[in-house]
C-alpha cells in the first residue's frame, strides 16, 4: 500500500510542531515575546522568512551574482509545504546553522533570529517529509567484488577469498558499493563467468588433479638496514607461534587430498637481480586433506648481535671469495597450527659471486605446489553445503538435483523460489548430466546460478498495481538483503531469511534483536574493513610510501600495527556500543611494542596488539592521534596541513571545501634562501585571495596537528624551527595542538555526530544523500545524542529510516517521446 496520503500520528505531531515553532519565531522577531501563537498564515511566514533572506542573503545569492551557484530570489516560505527548492533550502539551513552564513564581516542576524530561522526551517522540512517521505531514486545495484566474495563464502562454506580475482570497483561518494557507479561491462561479465567456474569446481570438489603453484609475496622490509631496531627479531604476526621470529602465514585451499610441496624463498637483502636464486630456496612435502588450511613459516630462535652484523662482500670482478661458515637457523613449517617439519637454513647467503652476510634471514616468498598423488574427492564443508542429498540410483537424481538447487537458489537469490525460477537451472543440470554425471550437472547449474542477475544484482520489485512515483514499504525479504549488505557485506543467513519469509523481520522488537545479533557476529568485521577502511582512508595506507631517508624507522611491521590500531579501535566502539565521541577523544587505544615505541609510550612489550589506557601527556586519543590517519593525510617526506584539514572537514564535519581552482601553484619550501615551515609556506600561499577563501577553514585544523610528522610520530621542530601549533577558527575561536582541536570538535559534537551519521547512511543506502535525506540524518543524530551518542543508536536509526525501509516506484519509460513523426525521424 502506498504511504503517500496516509497521515499518521507522527506526521500530525511534526506538522503541528513546525507551525508552533514558526509562530514562536514570528512573535520573537516582532518583539511580542516567545510564546507561540496558535498558528501562522502564509503571509505571516513570508513576513519573517522572506525579508530575512532579502536582508542577509540576496546581496550575493541572486540571479545575477549566483555566488556558490545559489539564488534566493525565487524562494518563498510556502516552498516548505510543497517540497519545492529542497536543495536550496537545505543548503541555506546547513550554512546558516553552522554560522558560516552570512559571512564573517557582513551584517549578521541576532543569535535569536538565527536560531529561530534554523529551527523553523528544520522542523518545517521534517514535517513535510514525514507526510511525504522521499526514499530517493531507486537504482539497480550490483554486488561489488567484496560482497560477491563474501556471498560465495557464506553460501557455499568456501573459505577462499575471490575478491582479488575480480576487477576493482569504482567509487562514488567515498565508497565502492554505490549503485550508480557499479557498472557492468562485457569484460566484467567474462570475469564473473571465469570466477563462477572456479567457485563451482572448488565447492563441488570437481577440480582437476593437475598440480598448480600458488605464490604469496612477502613485502621486503627495509627497516633492518636503516633503523637499528631489531624488528627482525620479533614475532611477525598473531598467526605465528609465540617466541618465534620473522616468517609469514597465509590461508591455503587444498583442492584434493594429497601431498603438497611448501617452498620458502629466503631474502637476499640486496637488489632484485639476486633474488630467488637456487641457494635461497628450501622446501618440504607435507600431506594435506582437501579444504582450507593455514600455512605458516617462522624462525625458532633469534639472532645475537654478533651474528646480525651485515658485511657486504660483493665481488664485482667475479673473483671467488672465501666464505666463512654461516650459523644454521631452524625454520619451522606449520600447517593448521601443528609443526610439520623444521628446516635448517644458513644465516646468510652462500654464493661465490654474491657472497654476503645478510641479516636477517627471513622469508621473501612462499610457494605451495600440488597436489601430488591426489586422492579421491574429499568430504569438505563446501561439498556438504552443496550436496544435501546423494542419489543411490538414477531414478532419484532428478528429485535430488531439484532439492539441492532449490536450497542454493533460495539463499543465493535471497528469496523463496518456485518451479518457474528453477526451470532454467534444471535444464542446465539435465544437459550436463546427460553429457557427464550427476555431480557435474549440479556444478554446471551452480555456475549458472552465480552469474545470474538474481545473484549479481540486488533485485527489488514494485508492488503489483503500484503507480509510477508512488512510495511503498519494501518487503521483509528486501529488508533482509539491505540489512545483510549493510552490516555484513554479504547475503542473509538462514535465520534472517527465515524471519523475512515469515513476515516478522520488520517488527521493531525483532529487527532490533537481529541488528544486535548481526553486530555481534564475526561477519560484522565487514563494517570495519569496508566502511571504516574507506571512511578513514585506511585502504590507502598500503600505498603510502614514506621516504626512508627521512623516516628510517618506518617499516612494514609498523605500517601493519598502524592499521591494526585503527581497525581494533573502530571495532571496539562498534562491538561495545561506545559513544561515537570516542572517535574525537578517547582515553584508550590499541598498541604493540613497535607502535608504542613509535609513539614514545612506555610499558608496552611484545608484538601482540592490546588495549592501552592513555595519559594526556602522550598527545594521543581518538582518530586524530593515530598514526594511520596522520600518515595517509601526509606526503612521503613531509606533512600536509591542507590534506589533514580537508580530511577533518570531509570526514568529521561533512563540510568538504570546494575543489581547488586549476593551475594552483605548488607551495614554496624555500624563501630568500631559508627553509620554510608549513605555516610559513601557507602564509605565502594564502596571499592569493582566491586560495584564502578555502584555506581559512582548512588550515587551522591542519596546523593544530603539525606536532605529528608524516608518519604520526611526535615532534617539536620543523625545518630547524620550533613548531607553533596555534590556530584560529574563522569565527575567532583560538586553540592549540591536538588537545585544543579535540576541544573544538567536542564543542561541535552534534555536528560531528551528524557527519558520522551521514557517512554511515551513505554506505548503508549505497547512494549519495540528497537534501530530502538530511532531516532523517538530523533526527537520527538527535536520537543518538539523547542516548549518550551510542553508535548502535545510529545504526538502528538508519535501518528504521524511510530511506532504508521505503522504495519509490520508478517513473515509467515514456515511449511516446521516441515515436517517429512525419517531420523528424525521432522526437526527443
Amino acid at each position: 500500500m502506498s504511504l503517500i496520503g496516509r497521515p499518521t500520528l507522527g506526521t500530525i505531531v511534526l506538522a503541528a510542531s513546525a507551525l508552533l515553532t514558526a509562530a514562536g519565531v514570528y512573535a520573537a522577531v516582532q518583539g511580542e515575546g516567545a510564546s507561540p501563537a496558535a498558528g501562522m498564515t502564509r503571509a505571516e511566514q513570508a513576513a519573517f522568512v522572506e525579508p530575512m533572506l532579502g536582508e542577509y542573503c540576496s546581496r550575493c545569492h541572486n540571479d545575477i551574482d549566483l555566488v556558490a551557484d545559489l539564488s534566493v530570489e525565487d524562494l518563498k516560505a510556502g516552498d516548505l509545504r510543497t517540497g519545492r527548492h529542497a536543495d536550496e533550502w537545505e543548503k541555506i539551513l546547513r550554512r546558516v546553522a553552522a554560522g558560516e552564513m552570512p559571512p564573517h564581516g557582513k551584517d549578521q542576524p541576532t543569535p535569536a533570529m538565527r536560531a529561530a530561522f534554523v529551527n523553523w526551517l528544520d522542523t518545517s522540512r521534517a514535517g513535510y517529509l514525514a507526510a511525504s517521505p522521499d526514499p530517493g531514486r531507486a537504482t539497480i545495484r550490483r554486488l561489488n567484488r567484496i560482497e560477491y566474495a563474501n556471498a560465495v563464502r557464506d553460501l557455499l562454506a568456501l573459505d577462499v577469498d575471490f575478491a582479488g580475482e575480480l576487477p576493482a570497483d569504482n567509487s562514488g561518494f567515498g565508497f565502492d558499493n554505490i549503485a550508480d557507479v557499479l557498472s557492468v561491462s562485457p569484460t566484467l561479465m567474462e570475469r564473473y563467468v571465469a570466477v563462477a567456474g572456479k567457485v563451482g569446481r572448488l565447492a563441488t570438489g570437481l577440480t582437476g588433479r593437475r598440480g598448480i603453484v600458488t605464490t604469496w609475496q612477502v613485502p621486503k622490509d627495509g627497516s633492518v638496514q636503516n633503523s637499528g631496531v631489531p624488528a627482525w627479531n620479533e614475532r611477525a604476526g598473531e598467526s605465528l607461534p609465540l617466541a618465534s621470529r620473522g616468517g609469514y602465514a597465509h590461508k591455503y585451499y587444498a583442492r584434493h587430498e594429497g601431498t603438497y610441496e611448501i617452498a620458502a624463498w629466503l631474502n637476499s637483502n640486496s637488489n632484485n637481480e639476486t633474488d630467488r636464486m637456487d641457494e635461497d630456496r628450501v622446501s618440504l612435502r607435507v600431506p594435506m586433506k582437501a579444504g582450507s588450511h593455514r600455512i605458516a613459516l617462522s624462525f625458532r630462535r633469534t639472532l645475537a648481535p654478533s651474528e646480525a652484523v651485515q658485511v657486504l662482500r660483493n665481488d664485482t670482478d667475479k673473483v671467488p671469495v672465501p666464505l666463512d661458515k654461516p650459523v644454521m637457523l631452524p625454520l619451522d613449517v606449520w600447517v593448521d597450527g601443528k609443526l610439520a617439519s623444521t628446516l635448517s637454513v644458513p644465516s646468510y647467503r652462500m654464493h661465490q659471486r654474491y657472497s654476503q652476510r645478510n641479516f636477517p634471514r627471513d622469508v621473501h616468498q612462499v610457494d605451495v605446489a600440488g597436489p601430488f598423488d591426489a586422492k579421491g574427492i574429499a568430504d569438505t564443508p563446501s561439498r556438504r553445503a552443496v550436496f544435501l542429498c546423494k542419489p543411490r540410483k538414477s531414478s532419484q537424481e532428478q528429485a535430488c538435483a531439484a532439492r539441492i538447487l532449490t536450497a542454493l537458489a533460495r539463499r543465493a537469490w535471497r528469496r523463496p523460489v518456485g518451479a518457474f525460477d528453477m526451470a532454467p537451472l534444471m535444464r542446465i543440470y539435465a544437459a550436463e548430466r546427460e553429457a557427464s554425471d550427476f555431480e557435474h550437472g549440479i556444478e554446471a547449474a551452480l555456475e549458472a546460478m552465480l552469474v545470474s542477475p538474481e545473484f549479481l544484482f540486488v533485485v527489488e520489485r514494485d508492488p503489483a498495481g503500484a503507480m509510477p512515483g508512488s512510495v511503498n514499504r519494501i518487503t521483509d525479504l528486501e529488508l533482509a538483503s539491505r540489512l545483510s549488505l549493510f552490516l555484513w557485506s554479504s547475503i542473509p543467513d538462514e535465520r534472517l531469511l527465515s524471519l523475512a519469509e515469515q513476515g516478522r523481520l520488520a517488527q521493531p522488537a525483532v529487527l532490533d534483536a537481529e541488528i544486535a545479533r548481526m553486530l555481534a557476529d564475526p561477519r560484522a568485521s565487514a563494517l570495519t574493513t569496508n566502511f571504516a577502511g574507506q571512511w578513514l582512508y585506511l585502504r590507502n595506507l598500503d600505498q603510502q610510501r614514506p621516504d626512508i631517508e627521512v623516516f628510517p624507522r618506518f617499516d612494514t611491521r609498523l605500517r601493519q600495527a598502524m592499521a591494526a590500531e585503527t581497525e581494533m579501535f573502530f571495532t571496539q566502539v562498534l562491538r561495545e556500543n561506545r559513544p561515537v565521541l570516542d572517535f574525537i577523544s578517547a582515553d584508550y587505544t590499541f598498541l604493540n611494542q613497535r607502535l608504542a615505541e613509535h609513539y614514545g609510550i612506555p610499558g608496552v612489550s611484545g608484538t601482540a596488539m592490546r588495549r592501552v589506557s592513555l595519559d594526556p601527556a602522550w598527545h594521543r586519543g581518538g582518530l586524530l592521534g593515530q598514526a594511520s590517519v596522520l600518515t595517509v593525510t601526509s606526503y612521503g617526506n613531509h606533512t600536509s596541513v591542507v590534506k589533514r584539514g580537508k580530511w577533518i572537514l570531509d570526514n568529521m564535519l561533512a563540510a568538504a571545501p570546494p575543489p581547488p581552482p586549476p593551475d594552483v601553484p605548488a607551495l614554496k619550501a624555500e624563501h630568500d634562501g631559508r627553509q620554510l615551515t608549513a605555516r610559513q609556506q601557507l602564509e605565502l600561499h594564502r596571499s592569493n585571495p582566491t586560495c584564502a577563501a578555502c584555506h581559512v577553514k582548512m588550515d587551522p585544523l591542519g596546523f593544530s596537528l603539525e606536532n605529528f610528522d608524516a608518519v604520526g610520530a611526535w615532534r617539536t621542530v620543523d625545518a630547524g624551527q620550533s613548531i607553533a601549533a596555534m590556530a584560529t577558527m574563522p569565527d575567532g575561536a583560538k586553540f592549540e595542538g591536538i588537545s585544543g582541536l579535540q576541544r573544538i570538535l567536542m564543542d561541535r559534537r552534534d555536528e560531528f555526530t551528524r557527519a558520522f551519521t551521514e557517512r554511515l547512511m551513505t554506505y548503508a543506502l549505497a547512494r549519495g544523500l540528497g537534501a530530502n535525506d538530511m532531516p532523517s540524518v538530523r533526527a537520527i543524530a538527535a536520537d543518538a545524542a539523547a542516548d549518550r551518542y551510542r553508535v548502535r543508536t545510529i545504526v538502528r536509526g538508519i535501518v528504521a529510516s524511510p530511506a532504508f525501509t521505503l522504495r519509490r516506484v520508478p517513473a515509467r519509460f515514456k515511449a511516446a517521446a521516441f515515436q517517429r513523426t512525419p517531420d523528424r525521424r525521432l522526437a526527443r
